[in-house]
């Protein structure tokens, strides 16, 4: 059996994003949850399947009793970081295409900017039952936070392949560029290459402006069964194909053979080949940039260049719009808001809309998305406007 088409995206919601709100998690996943659903035509109760995602998220139950759904079908609970997203379009894919439920409420809050809110990445992480080996291996050297445990396969590219910190650049500029045309991005300043190298050492190779932001807001996709969308608000954007994978020692990246592998090199193919398309059929990307470093590499188990050849990919301005590649055309996680990557697919669907406003990619006919979560799990959804 192929999911190829038989699942759409039909509504997409976001709130505001912004440091320092003063709505909880479970507020921003509602309120985009309710946008979405009417960007549909959809009412809260026509919603019979839901994945929250995140690790403060509301429940099934809690949507239940908040949007008066009588019959919920389905629900499932995704824990693999900003991967998950992406393995939810899959797994609300084959929910409706199997006829389990219709549509399908994908939705994530995060508030972990406040000034009361010391819940901040380094202190999350550990708390999630996937990263228990993390615990034992990495943590007693020091490694907590995201940017340390992801540095090592950085440094170790460009050691292997002679990766710079100007290939890094090209892709927190492009960011940047992108977010400028988002009104509902955070970063608002732009910045050069030579501000990128200048910015402050993190944990080395990765620089401050290396790093996705800590942001709050909410965003919410809507999968329907394609059949069921036909007189729906919008035209279709079908999932045409979806795959997820997880690299070699998931759990722990000093403890795999190689440390520049990540799961989407197994799930890409599946996905080209479930959509029938190849990779100049890919008008735009949305690529999940927890770092600069992390869309070098996924570029390159995608397949659109050899693996240590990402570096000089992205040069030359490749990735901007009117590039070959406009990629993270909202300004992604480095520029506009860490939303788990669900402001990627919200943006794909945008772009394959037509209503991507200034920094719509024009003809775009099909695009592609990616999660990446914890230490490498990998997702991608090739999508194509109706």
């Amino acid at each position: 059996m192929t999911l190829r088409d038989k699942a759409c995206v039909t509504g997409i919601g976001e709130t505001a994003y912004l440091r320092g709100s003063t709505k909880t998690a479970v507020q921003l996943q509602f309120e985009s949850s309710l946008a979405a659903i009417e960007d549909a035509g959809l009412r809260p109760q026509d919603i019979d399947g839901v994945i929250p995602v995140g690790i403060v998220s509301a429940t099934a139950e809690d949507f239940i009793d908040n949007f008066g759904i009588a019959d919920l079908r389905f629900s499932a609970v995704i824990p693999h970081g900003g991967a998950s997203p992406v393995m939810a379009l899959q797994a609300a894919a084959a929910a409706v295409a199997t006829g389990v439920c219709n549509h399908v409420l994908i939705t994530f809050g995060r508030n972990v900017t406040a000034a009361a809110n010391n819940n901040k990445a380094g202190a999350r992480i550990h708390t999630m039952p996937q990263f228990h080996y993390v615990t034992e291996f990495e943590y007693p050297m020091g490694a907590i936070s995201p940017a340390q445990l992801y540095a090592p396969m950085a440094r170790r590219h460009m050691e292997l392949y002679g990766t710079t910190v100007e290939h890094f650049g090209e892709v927190a500029v492009a960011c940047r560029e992108h977010a400028l045309l988002n009104g509902n991005a955070v970063m608002k300043k732009p910045i050069t290459l030579e501000d990128h190298r200048n910015s402050r050492m993190i944990a080395d190779p990765f620089r401050l402006l290396d790093c996705s932001l800590e942001s709050d807001g909410g965003a919410a996709v809507i999968v329907s069964a394609s059949e069921r969308a036909v007189d729906l608000r919008h035209r279709r954007v079908f999932i045409s194909g979806v795959a997820a994978g997880h690299p070699d020692s998931p759990a722990s990246i000093t403890q795999r053979p190689d440390m520049t592998s990540l799961g989407i090199a197994k799930a890409a193919p599946r996905a080209f080949e479930m959509a029938g398309v190849t990779h100049a059929d890919i008008d735009v990307t949305e690529i999940y940039d927890c770092f600069t470093y992390a869309v070098i590499r996924q570029l390159e188990d995608m397949g659109f260049c050899a693996k240590g050849e990402g570096g000089p990919f992205v040069a030359g301005g490749r990735l901007r719009l009117g590039g070959e590649l406009p990629t993270n055309t909202h300004g992604g996680l480095l520029s506009q808001a860490h939303v788990w990557g669900l402001n990627h697919v919200v943006e794909l669907v945008r772009q394959l809309r037509g209503d991507g406003g200034r920094a719509q990619v024009q003809g775009a006919e099909c695009g592609l998305v990616s999660g990446y979560g914890d230490m490498g799990d990998g997702a991608l959804a090739i999508m194509r406007r109706e």
